[in-house]
């Protein structure tokens, strides 16, 4: 389990690399909006700045609910109940795990 923990850790730090960026990229756009007086809403050029804003927050939303998925993940198998269902208590097959390290029910569940 050490070796799950650890690739666990891995992947919340990429992940929590990953926030920080799209963080910053949603205070630019604030910025951006707030220096610009245009109407972005009639612009021919494509997408409003509200609509990036809300695409950025839905990501970055998305985002914190994995780091919380993998925060679970990391205390279970802290507690030894990694790769447990947690609906029938069964083990999670290894390949689901492989694909979604943060899954807590096995396939049937």
């Amino acid at each position: 389990m050490d070796s799950t923990r650890q690739l666990l850790l891995a992947e919340r730090e990429r992940v929590q690399a990953r926030l920080a960026e799209l963080t910053g990229d949603y205070r630019n756009i604030v910025d951006a909006s707030r220096d610009d007086n245009a109407d972005d809403e009639h612009d021919p050029e494509g997408a409003t700045i509200a609509f990036e804003r809300s695409q950025v927050a839905t990501v970055i939303e998305q985002t914190r609910r994995h780091l919380d998925e993998l925060d679970a993940a990391v205390a279970r198998v802290d507690a030894g109940t990694y790769g447990v269902c947690e609906r029938c208590g069964r083990t999670i097959p290894a390949a689901r795990l492989e694909a979604r390290p943060v899954a807590r029910t096995c396939v049937s569940c």
